[in-house]
């Protein structure tokens, strides 16, 4: 059975909403103040806790973390009796997975703790399986071996298909290829997985890619569109660099999470959408988040369940293995070029990797492949110590030879990376090559 406690300091609130609890079928226990609400957390072990945010001896915030901090599983929800966009936020932050202003329509509750239920029962289910990870790096998905742990996730997130999925790691992981995975392994399988860059539109023509548009919308709108939302239907939308995602857009990705509705763009009616999303980035959201230049409150709904790839630089052991199953068939590596591999950083991780042995084996022409053909820079077939510095350094060398390559045109550069534009002119402006 659902466990439900409320903590307000309002008789009636408690009262009517334990009320309505048990008439759902959970069982509900009331407390009145901030440490009644905690010794009551830790005598009951509650699925999902509603906290006022104003209590006599403590604020909700306060109690918020409390609770987090005594059960990292526990979901919590705020109410509030005053709408407070900043206070909300830091409820995110915190942990919140709700944040509901009072007098809280029940039909709005009822969806907010059974998504809050849901979300619980995966974080106790992730929790469990990181705890049986075996020590060392994961494996990206492209390994024929991957890491037992990973492939739970990914058929954890594949059985859950109503929750959002987080997928982080850098440029050239495989987080497309994990994304795809993802959608094969789940029950939408034969449905459609429809993919978009975040970072390859701007914000009007990407909101018309996204939510569709009526005719009239703007200046080319000569005719009505549907959006990939509704292309995608009860299918996948697999929303790449989310990172990128313009400050506009945000808000309306939001509230298809939130309520599975939205708007075309210039139009009034309320469309629903049944798509799962899954979103990737190579960004810190966490960081975008707190330096406001990505939606707090977004990104605790996409990372409820989060997946990381690791960096090639993480899988130094494995880098034989690798470079030999991505080779073209018939093709072979010389030992020498078995040691480049193995000592360059790869910036561009699985993505350059593959390129380089295609490209090399051609050059090769029936030859083993030498360090010749693989085209590596000099400066990086010498093993170095790994970190922050000599990645800032192979980063400098990848987009020097991408610009190079390029006659300095960043668009190619950018397309040659497998990066986007906006994200190799973050690196060329970070690493001071500008």
């Amino acid at each position: 059975m659902i466990s439900v406690l409320v903590v307000d300091d309002d008789r009636t609130v408690r009262e009517t909403l334990a009320d309505f609890f048990h008439t759902l079928g959970y069982a509900a226990r009331t407390a009145a103040t901030a440490s009644e609400g905690r010794q009551a957390a830790a005598e009951h072990a509650p699925d999902v806790v509603l906290v006022d945010l104003r209590l006599p001896d403590a604020s909700g915030l306060t109690l918020l973390e409390a609770l987090r901090a005594d059960d990292p599983g526990l979901g919590v929800i705020m109410l509030t009796g005053h709408s407070d966009v900043p206070t909300a936020v830091r409820a995110m932050q915190a942990g919140a997975l709700d944040f509901l202003e009072k007098p809280v329509d029940l039909e709005t509750l009822d969806a907010a703790v059974t998504r809050a239920v849901e979300l619980v029962r995966l974080r106790r289910e992730v929790s469990v399986l990181r705890a049986q990870r075996p020590s060392g790096a994961q494996r990206i998905p492209e390994s024929e071996d991957a890491a037992p742990s990973l492939e739970r996730l990914i058929d954890l997130a594949a059985s859950n298909d109503d929750v959002p999925v987080l997928i982080v790691g850098e440029t050239g992981t495989g987080k497309g290829y994990l994304a795809r995975r993802i959608h094969d392994r789940s029950a939408r399988a034969a449905l459609p997985f429809v993919e978009v860059n975040s970072a390859s539109l701007s914000a009007t023509f990407l909101e018309s890619e996204l939510f569709g548009h009526e005719r009239g919308a703007f200046t080319d709108a000569k005719v009505a569109k549907r959006g990939l939302f509704e292309v995608a239907g009860r299918g996948t939308l697999f929303l790449d660099e989310v990172g990128e995602l313009a400050q506009e857009v945000q808000p309306k990705l939001l509230k298809v999470l939130e309520d599975r509705t939205f708007r075309r763009l210039g139009g009034t009616a309320e469309l629903r959408s049944d798509a799962r999303v899954i979103a990737a980035t190579n960004q810190p959201l966490a960081e975008l988040a707190q330096n406001g230049r990505f939606r707090a409150d977004l990104y605790y709904r996409l990372q409820v369940l989060t997946l990381s790839l690791p960096s090639l630089r993480e899988r130094r052991p494995e880098l034989a293995a690798l470079a030999t199953a991505f080779l073209p068939r018939g093709a072979r590596l010389s030992d020498r070029a078995h040691v480049a591999i193995e000592q360059y950083v790869w910036p561009g991780n699985v993505r350059e990797l593959k390129n380089t042995l295609w490209r090399a084996a051609l050059l090769a022409d029936g030859a083993p492949i030498d360090i010749k053909h693989l085209g590596l820079p000099r400066s990086s077939s010498a093993a170095s110590p790994i970190g922050p510095t000599s990645l800032a350094d192979a980063e400098r060398r990848a987009i020097a030879e991408a610009l190079r390559a390029t006659a300095g045109n960043k668009v190619k550069a950018a397309k040659l990376l497998g990066i986007a534009r906006s994200t190799l002119l973050e690196k060329l402006k970070r690493l001071e090559l500008v």
